[in-house]
């Protein structure tokens, strides 16, 4: 049987995962594949960018170098980008001018930064003013860093994920650092007000300014980036400004390949979209009207897609996610699972403030069962309730049980360490039994630790617990 030419569109960590999935299922002896990514080298985990900004190398966040694709015959065309697809003629149309064949095509274009058109941010070239830089990729961690000096004033543009991360990173290289939100309070898609109020106060402990509730309105500067000013006419001088103002789908080969967009690529409940050959999924990705901006529905749609393009599984359907996060954001612990509020008047209520301890917990009970819940600090109880959200089981009758639980094995050990690949204590355990005697080995063997990073110290607990550790906790990061 002639092996049918699979083109995946993007290089980042969706392709990553795929690739994974579709070898797992033996579909190497189906496929010749080719992924094309715009960046340099190999996927790379983009939610650990903080460490290349902190000083690591970038190799120290690559999960897939090019010597991966060579030995397992894909073919990586890397700083290669896509124009569009001819779905008609059946050719992927790079920038440079060439046309390569395909059976079928993947998009996995993800995300693409928000850069706001504040008045003087660009030169008359239409490049950034030289001191300015968007947080996204390994290179903008490089050319941030080698900018940044300690003693500068840092003016971070986004209380997110991202923006939160970098100006951590920042103040911990001896930068005054500020961040500008536009929202009353910090990570308001992950926290309410509550919540986020008291992340504000932990990272203002951690020596960062934070003003919430307002724009940077224009940057002034000549020949490089002065200072910004924002919508209340205040004046904060800088010597860089870090954009970190939330991505949106990247659906420019998309549309120049006239595949249905409207926030993101429509597809269906097998990641197909309308026209023949050629499937969608991941951040660039739109689903029964939704799209998804955190790593766990990725993963979900990898599956099926991998089920369906290797005929494993040819009924395969993506159902949509149940969205939860768990990252370390600044230092500090946060965890975030379903609903941010009530939505019904009989929905119930349970919300734990500990002011000296700088923690906060809730969460929000329908019918006794979980319909969302939050933690900033202590998330001892995350991993038990994403369990229950997971499968909507039936919470305690007293809904602030469940805040107060510990983070114990439960009776099955079933209990979720990693969040982002579900991967369970008694898979951990079990890989520990095998011999794994690392936190990278544990990755290796379960993808524990793999994704957001949060739960590597757990990981080296559960290792020296057994007695099998071969580094000391300080040694994760």
């Amino acid at each position: 049987m002639q092996m049918k030419r699979l083109a995946i569109i993007g290089n980042g960590m969706g392709t990553c995962r795929l690739l994974d999935e579709l070898l797992a299922r033996g579909a190497q002896v189906l496929y010749d594949i080719t992924v094309y990514g715009e960046e340099t080298g190999g996927a790379y985990n983009r939610i650990l960018l903080g460490r290349v900004l902190g000083g690591d190398v970038p190799d120290a966040i690559v999960t897939k170098p090019p010597s991966w694709y060579d030995r397992r015959g894909i073919r990586l065309l890397t700083r290669t980008r896509v124009a569009r697809l001819d779905t008609a003629r059946k050719t992927v149309e790079t920038a440079d001018g060439q046309h390569r064949r395909y059976d079928l095509a993947v998009l996995a274009t993800g995300s693409e930064p928000i850069v706001p058109p504040l008045p003087g941010l660009r030169t008359s070239e239409g490049t950034l003013l030289p001191g300015s830089f968007v947080y996204r990729t390994i290179a903008d961690c490089l050319r941030i860093r080698d900018d940044a000096r300690p003693g500068d004033a840092a003016v971070v543009v986004g209380g997110g994920l991202l923006g939160l991360e970098a100006a951590k990173v920042l103040a911990d290289l001896g930068l005054h650092v500020t961040v500008v939100h536009l929202a009353p309070t910090l990570m308001e898609a992950q926290l309410d007000a509550i919540g986020g109020t008291m992340l504000q106060r932990q990272l203002e402990r951690a020596g960062i300014h934070v003003r919430t509730g307002q724009a940077a309105g224009a940057i002034y500067g000549t020949d490089r980036v002065e200072g910004v000013v924002l919508d209340d006419e205040t004046m904060l001088p800088l010597d860089i400004v870090v954009l970190a103002c939330g991505v949106r789908p990247r659906v420019d080969v998309a549309r120049a390949s006239s595949l249905p967009v409207k926030r993101g690529v429509e597809v269906n409940d097998t990641l197909a979209t309308p026209v023949a050959g050629v499937y969608a999924f991941g951040e660039c990705a739109e689903h029964r009207g939704r799209t998804y901006g955190v790593v766990s529905p990725v993963w979900e749609q990898a599956a099926v897609l991998a089920d369906v393009l290797s005929g494993i599984n040819p009924h395969a359907r993506y159902q949509g996610s149940r969205i939860y996060t768990r990252l370390k954001v600044a230092g500090v612990d946060v965890a975030s699972m379903g609903e941010l509020e009530p939505g019904l008047e009989t929905d119930d209520v349970v919300q734990v403030v500990e002011e000296r301890k700088h923690s906060y917990r809730k969460v929000i009970v329908r019918d006794g069962r979980l319909l969302g819940a939050m933690f900033v600090g202590n998330t001892a109880a995350a991993a038990t309730l994403v369990q229950a959200y997971d499968r909507n089981d039936l919470l305690p009758a007293d809904p602030l049980a469940a805040l107060c639980q510990t983070a114990g094995p439960g009776p099955s050990g079933v209990r979720t360490v990693c969040a982002c690949h579900k991967v369970t204590q008694r898979a951990v355990q079990d890989a520990i039994a095998s011999g794994a005697r690392s936190v990278g080995a544990l990755g290796a063997a379960t993808r524990a630790g793999t994704g957001c990073g949060s739960c590597r110290t757990e990981l080296l607990q559960l290792l020296q617990t057994s007695g099998a550790a071969d580094a000391p906790l300080e040694a994760v990061s």
